[in-house]
């Protein structure tokens, strides 16, 4: 019997008795709204390991068939049902889903029912069989995501492509990249040039860890940020493979390469630059009205870019001494009749929640926007713990549980630490992360289905290449991906590793560089 090593597990499997050849000849053939898109999909993904030509045709006729049997109609929160069956018989492979989503789905699990050779970028010199299995899957969770912050450092439209193929592999469905930061401003805004001509770039680069003392740097430029043309090729990558890509611009914090690109952004008295080292920045956003407008403006480009039904503004880290401290924030604050600082903030992300809602979409923010009181159609994600998670759901809002003590892919995942590259500190190995329950112990049942789903965080203060990156990310995304995926009572960690030993094979002709354990 062929060994099954599929990531995520498939909700349900059944294996049957024989296997189906696919030879030369093979092509694929679709029927439904939307289903040749992800039969030239398959076609890109099949060809170059194989050598076939795989024709694609309309119809029922295909060795592989595609058939899209609904519509791509969003529930309220934006998704769609993705649930396919996959089916190999002595006629070949079909698929059916409701909509391409699903289908796209059913071809990440298709890919790993091969020989990991299918992987390959040239042709192998190999039997390319399918065992006869019937597959019925559906996720558990409809947020299953992976982050990256490319502001740290930087990485290329080609590295940003090949991780959203990962994280589509692994049949996750959302990427929030995190593109504004203290450390620098990666994304081209028409309106304001000057964000990336001084905001992408700072001078130098701190060595070590944050907290060590004295502080070293190497004296080194550093920059980098995304064309407009950069990001639209990045969003259609991403729709190809139906992963909902979420664009995140950090506000009223975090905002250091921002007042340095337009100084009267910022609070008066204070001479800021891009920021050279990690940690939190004292330094916020002024909130006169100039200020929020130009958030605004900043998010209508954005939105015209990322066609996401979510806009993430952040919210999180926002220290508030520089309002305290000064006369102009304090007036700002009695002219709007608020008490206090955290209303101020409040009152901004009311400000942002209302735009991009008569945009047409939703604001997410992390959980400090609770603070000072929660804007009326915010999603929240939870990373402090599970707390704002479980108070937001009780406010009736939707909610994306992100807790850094599980799914903070910047931590240490292995023992000793000494022998790990340099991390921001904490440990969650790839146990842990597989051992994570989305659903907080504290939420009533009656509003479990307020959670969204979770996703993994890849903060890249100390992960200055895509190899690092990879390394930190993977096995523990895999592990995720199954956590997201399947039912809490399905989850089995032994089972697991064994299926992990064949997909370590799959991430190697991939030029992954997983982390070598467990």
């Amino acid at each position: 019997m062929p060994q099954i090593s599929i990531i995520p597990k498939p909700s349900n499997l059944l294996l049957g008795s024989g296997e189906y050849n696919f030879l030369a000849d093979a092509s694929i053939s679709y029927e439904g709204a939307g289903a040749d898109s992800i039969a030239s999909l398959l076609t890109e993904y099949l060809r170059p390991a194989t050598g076939f030509v795989l024709p694609i045709t309309e119809g029922s006729q295909g060795t592989i068939q595609l058939y899209v049997e609904g519509t791509s109609e969003l529930d309220p929160e934006g998704f769609v049902d993705e649930t396919y069956k996959l089916e190999v018989n002595a006629n070949g492979v079909q698929i059916h889903a409701l909509n391409t989503a699903g289908l796209a789905r059913g071809i990440q699990t298709l890919r790993q029912l091969f020989d990991p050779a299918i992987l390959a970028k040239k042709p192998q010199k190999i039997d390319w069989q399918l065992p006869f299995i019937t597959i019925q899957d559906t996720p558990r969770f409809r947020w299953r995501g992976q982050h990256i912050d490319v502001c740290r450092y930087f990485f290329s439209v080609e590295e940003v492509c090949k991780f959203i193929d990962l994280i589509a592999l692994h049949r996750l469905n959302v990427c929030h990249i995190h593109l504004t930061e203290d450390q620098g401003w990666r994304i081209e805004i028409k309106a304001f040039p000057k964000l990336t001509e001084v905001g992408s770039i700072r001078k130098q680069t701190l060595v070590g860890h944050e907290g060590d003392r004295p502080r070293i740097y190497d004296n080194k430029p550093y920059g980098g940020y995304f064309t407009q043309d950069d990001i639209r090729t990045i969003v259609t990558f991403a729709e190809q493979r139906h992963i909902m890509l979420i664009p995140e611009i950090d506000m009223p914090g975090h905002m250091s390469a921002a007042v340095a690109s337009y100084p009267e952004l910022g609070n008066p008295g204070y001479d800021v630059e891009v920021r050279c080292h990690w940690g939190i920045s004292q330094h916020v956003l002024n909130l006169e009205e100039s200020t929020v407008e130009f958030a605004k403006t900043v998010l209508d480009e954005v939105m015209d870019l990322f066609p996401s039904p979510y806009i993430h503004i952040g919210g999180d880290e926002a220290p508030k001494f520089e309002w305290s401290e000064c006369a102009n924030a304090q007036s700002r604050m009695q002219e709007l009749g608020l008490k206090s600082e955290n209303e101020l903030q409040s009152w901004f992300i009311q400000q942002l929640d209302t735009h991009i809602t008569q945009a047409g979409r939703r604001l997410i923010g992390w959980d400090e926007i609770l603070e000072g009181g929660l804007a009326q159609n915010a999603t929240v994600m939870s990373w402090r713990g599970e707390e704002g998670g479980v108070e937001a759901a009780k406010q009736g809002h939707q909610v994306v549980m992100t807790p850094h003590q599980h799914v903070y892919f910047d931590y240490y995942q292995a023992e000793p630490k000494s022998e790990e590259p340099l991390a921001i500190g904490g440990m969650s190995t790839t146990e842990h992360v597989y051992a994570y329950e989305p659903i907080p112990a504290a939420l009533p049942e009656e509003q479990y289905h307020q959670v969204l789903g979770s996703q993994g965080q890849l903060w890249t203060e100390y992960i200055p290449t895509m190899d690092h990156m990879e390394y930190m990310g993977f096995p523990r995304i895999c592990a995720l991906s199954e956590v997201l995926w399947i039912s809490k009572e399905e989850k089995n960690y032994t089972d697991f590793l064994e299926r992990l030993k064949v997909h370590r094979q799959r991430l190697a002709i991939l030029n992954v560089n997983a982390h070598p354990r467990p």
